[in-house]
């Protein structure tokens, strides 16, 4: 049997195109697990007088898990308990929705050591080298 002529190309990645890719993979995770995709989540910092989005803090459900993909904190602001306070949402929001726990991952220059201290532990890293930033992941399980 002849295999069907398919285009592979190399491109940017517009995002429309990434949209198409993560719909296939979707509807293949779906099938697999019998679970749709949960709804993403965020805990956003506003500036008091204009009410802008300053920083915050994104995350998704990763199959009875909440991932945080993004956690910012204006530098001007670090040291505040901003941060804390907003890994201390997103773990409120990934218990009531009944999560085993939380992970995420981060560079070696960004805060490992933040999230050991909220009580995160390291199950896997890229180790850094030529050219590449050391990268960590880690979790905090709930009770």
């Amino acid at each position: 049997m002849q295999s069907p002529v398919i285009d592979v190309v190399v491109s940017d990645t517009p995002p429309d195109d990434r949209d198409a890719v993560l719909a296939v993979l979707r509807t293949y995770n779906q099938a697999q697990t019998g679970r749709v995709r949960g709804a993403d989540f965020s805990v956003l910092l506003r500036d008091p007088q204009t009410d802008a989005v300053i920083g915050g803090l994104y995350g998704e459900e990763s199959y009875g898990w909440a991932f945080i993909k993004y956690l910012v904190v204006p530098e001007n602001l670090r040291g505040l308990g901003l941060g804390s306070r907003l890994m201390e949402e997103a773990e409120e929001i990934a218990r009531r929705r009944g999560f085993v726990g939380v992970w995420l991952d981060t560079y070696d220059f960004q805060a490992r050591p933040f999230y050991e201290k909220l009580g995160y532990t390291v199950f896997g890293e890229l180790e850094g080298g030529s050219g590449a930033h050391g990268q960590f992941f880690l979790k905090k399980r709930f009770s």
